[in-house]
């Protein structure tokens, strides 16, 4: 079948191939109600879908951008998605996502990939480990923001959790059930991935402000496969933790998988804090307190600068790390 032109839509709306093109547009200012009916009959009349193509060369762009996740199974990772897709729906802009699998290699050929498809903007959960890759973006002011992480040798807009502050609020609301020895278990602290780390150092400061010691033997970073045998060691201890703060969610699965084939009683053979609200920690029994990270916002947020930053890429823009503040959910799991 012939396809459709734009010439094919004037004609049938008798009006000019520019007053289709500004209608295609969304430029309505000078346009008059029954030039906009008979347009929009005639397109779908004619069937006529726009040359996404020609367009992008026309207007050098493609009103599409990319986000590239860490690890896509993470619930933090999936809302901020949504988050995104939805503030870039009220734009009329198209998002391609990728997972890296925290795997640098893949994330560099995703990058590469992505900036080959003429996307106009990148959001990046940074494996941390392209650092000519990114700094070479910035280099042409390429849009793009980090989401999750902050890699310290690259000047980009980032947008996170006050993680610190996440594994204060957690060892504070242990203190007050009044629990001493507490742990804390997170994922691989090799490749010094900004949320685990600064954890970690939240959850120390905050046993140092309630005069508690720092029982190392308490802290462990794990691969996830690896997790549970860490659990092992811990709960061999001849005194082992008597409450646990999960780093994550794919943690806290552990941790419960743990729970369950050891037939401990949450709370009181153990007390069980996770950062990341999951869906079921409500109807799970105990119903499981949380810390919750605000993703909505966060994912709104990224979206939001990586716009700015595509509609002027010639302003300069003050990079800023901006954090978001992290919610205690109490129920019933300490």
């Amino acid at each position: 079948m012939k396809r459709v032109t734009m010439a094919d839509v004037a004609k049938m709306a008798k009006v000019s191939k520019s007053t289709v093109s500004q209608y295609l547009n969304k430029r309505y200012e000078y346009m008059a109600p029954e030039t906009r009916k008979r347009i929009e009959e005639a397109i779908r009349v004619l069937g006529y879908q726009p040359n996404i193509v020609a367009r992008s060369l026309k207007q050098k762009r493609t009103s599409t951008i990319g986000v590239i996740v860490a690890n896509i199974l993470h619930t933090f990772s999936t809302q901020i998605i949504r988050s995104i897709e939805d503030t870039c729906r009220e734009h009329d802009i198209h998002v391609i996502v990728c997972n890296a699998d925290d795997d640098p290699a893949k994330e560099a050929n995703y990058i590469k990939m992505l900036r080959a498809k003429q996307v106009d903007g990148l959001i990046v959960f940074p494996t941390g480990g392209n650092i000519d890759l990114y700094q070479a973006m910035i280099q042409e002011r390429y849009p793009i923001v980090f989401v999750d992480r902050i890699v310290e040798q690259v000047n980009v807009d980032s947008v996170l959790l006050n993680n610190e502050r996440a594994s204060y609020l957690a060892v504070e609301h242990f203190v007050k059930k009044g629990h001493q020895r507490i742990g804390m278990i997170t994922t691989s602290l090799i490749r010094n991935i900004t949320p685990r780390v600064e954890r970690i150092k939240g959850f120390i400061t905050a046993l140092e402000a309630h005069n508690l010691p720092v029982n190392h033997e308490y802290i462990k970073g794990l691969e996830v496969a690896k997790i549970k045998d860490g659990l092992s060691e811990m709960f061999r201890l001849k005194e082992p933790p008597t409450a646990l703060l999960a780093g994550n969610d794919l943690v806290l699965m552990e941790v419960l998988n743990y729970v369950k084939e050891n037939s401990l009683i949450i709370p009181q053979d153990l007390a069980i804090i996770g950062i990341d609200e999951v869906p079921f920690a409500n109807i799970f029994d105990p119903p499981l307190t949380t810390i919750s990270q605000p993703t909505f916002e966060m994912g709104k947020k990224a979206a939001q600068l990586l716009l700015e930053k595509i509609e002027d890429q010639e302003r300069l823009i003050e990079v800023k790390i901006h954090r978001f503040e992290p919610k205690l959910i109490i129920r019933s799991s300490c």
